[in-house]
């Protein structure tokens, strides 16, 4: 992991600093004006709407939408930490739960005293995240009831109805809609599932309400790459940053030593390959989804020039089509279809009828699943063709010596070390 760093101005609080990188216990939190006195909860809940937070799991919903829905519906209420990250491109959430567990037990509390709930769960799968976790429950003692539960590592462990189907003891898959966990979540009571990193920027915002704006205005991103194909290994050029929206790619490449990129994939796996004009794009929800693309869990791995986006390509699918929850017919033949489709146009085995199939699959498939796994399959398809036609009519005919290796289903490529 190349370092942990933070492009906020100075004076600006974030959520990896200070002290970058340590370990924080409940003393440095305090000092920090954590674990505030409960004042007009509603107040905190309308500055949440008024400065417009989105969720940072992937979807980017806006948080003060969820939180109110559960607060308006009947009966008991519960609220999770979702700590699962499911993309191997992540490091955040882990991150901050190892190093900056108070500032989520903070927000999970905050977001219990804005619902009603009274009981809270932090859900994650890191064994030195639940550690962490557990030292500081013992050490704040909250008046909310926290259990922690940990699951198995897996890229649709951390869907919302997933994490609910797991607290209740089942299996960490996810299950159709509706409903919705904020209609009927945790042992059928309404539910806030939550990730991490918005639950510590709801406890940023708290403490420093001058600070709100730019607290729900910057993210945590994951960048990497392989910088040099995938023989020479994953995570190189790798590091967690704080950035204020709006920061163009090309800032974050420049940082990591990517300045030679000529693509990037988006948002982990969910957003897509961008070719011709990456430089140019701006991280912020709005503008990469206007460019076709996604910010997801704000991971982004960028391609060299050595690096063939059909192979990035494929080993994606590969790695999503592995990693269904095998409950939806058309999620596990759509990924295998799309998945074995780039294969052969890896190997340049494709015919033209192999490159329409993909063209129709990638409108197609979208919505069918029960999660978004299927949809990121099928975004990675239709952007390979959408950003690189060249590339891939290059391989008609031909194997591309860039892909010789691309099929491997571990994701590897893409994983990123927690620092």
């Amino acid at each position: 992991m190349t370092g942990v760093y933070s492009l906020l101005p100075e004076g600006r609080h974030g959520l990896l600093g200070p002290p970058l990188g340590a370990a924080e216990g409940i003393d440095g939190y305090l000092a920090e004006g954590g674990y505030a006195p409960l004042v007009a909860p509603e107040r905190l809940l309308d500055r949440i709407a008024a400065v417009g937070l989105r969720g940072r799991g992937g979807a980017g919903f806006p948080t003060a939408v969820k939180l109110r829905a559960v607060r308006d519906a009947a009966g008991p209420r519960v609220v999770v930490a979702n700590g699962e990250e499911g993309e191997p491109g992540s490091v955040k959430d882990r991150w901050l739960l190892r190093h900056r567990p108070h500032v989520v037990l903070d927000g999970l509390r905050l977001a219990a005293a804005m619902t009603g709930a009274e009981r809270g769960f932090v859900y994650l799968s890191d064994a030195l995240a639940e550690r962490a976790v557990r030292r500081a429950l013992a050490e704040s003692s909250p008046e909310l009831r926290i259990d922690v539960v940990r699951t198995e590592h897996t890229y649709v462990a951390g869907e919302e109805t997933a994490v609910v189907r797991r607290i209740d003891g089942g299996p960490a898959l996810p299950t159709g809609k509706p409903p919705r966990p904020f209609e009927a979540g945790v042992g059928g009571a309404p539910t806030l599932v939550a990730n991490v990193e918005t639950l510590a920027r709801v406890a940023v915002m708290y403490s420093r309400p001058d600070a709100a704006d730019a607290v729900a205005g910057s993210h945590l991103v994951t960048v990497s790459g392989a910088g040099g194909g995938a023989a020479s290994g994953a995570g190189g050029g790798a590091a967690l940053i704080e950035v204020p929206a709006g920061t163009h790619l090309k800032v974050l490449a420049d940082l990591c030593g990517h300045g030679r990129a000529d693509a990037v994939l988006l948002g982990g796996l969910f957003g897509g390959l961008y070719g011709e004009g990456w430089t140019d794009l701006p991280l912020d929800h709005d503008s990469l989804n206007a460019a076709g693309g996604a910010l997801g869990c704000g991971a982004l791995h960028f391609l060299g020039p050595e690096d063939c986006p059909v192979a990035v390509a494929v080993e994606a699918a590969a790695y999503l089509g592995a990693q269904s929850a095998r409950q939806c017919g058309v999620c596990v033949s759509g990924t295998g279809a799309l998945a074995k489709a780039l294969v052969a146009v890896a190997r340049g085995e494709a015919g033209h009828d192999t490159v329409e199939k993909l063209h129709r699959w990638s409108r197609q498939l979208p919505g069918r699943g029960a999660c978004g796994l299927l949809d990121a399959a099928a975004r990675i398809a239709a952007t390979l063709l959408a950003h690189f036609p060249d590339r891939v009519d290059a391989h008609r005919g031909a194997a591309c010596p860039a892909c010789s290796d691309a099929a491997s289903e571990d994701g590897r490529r893409f994983v990123v070390s927690v620092p």
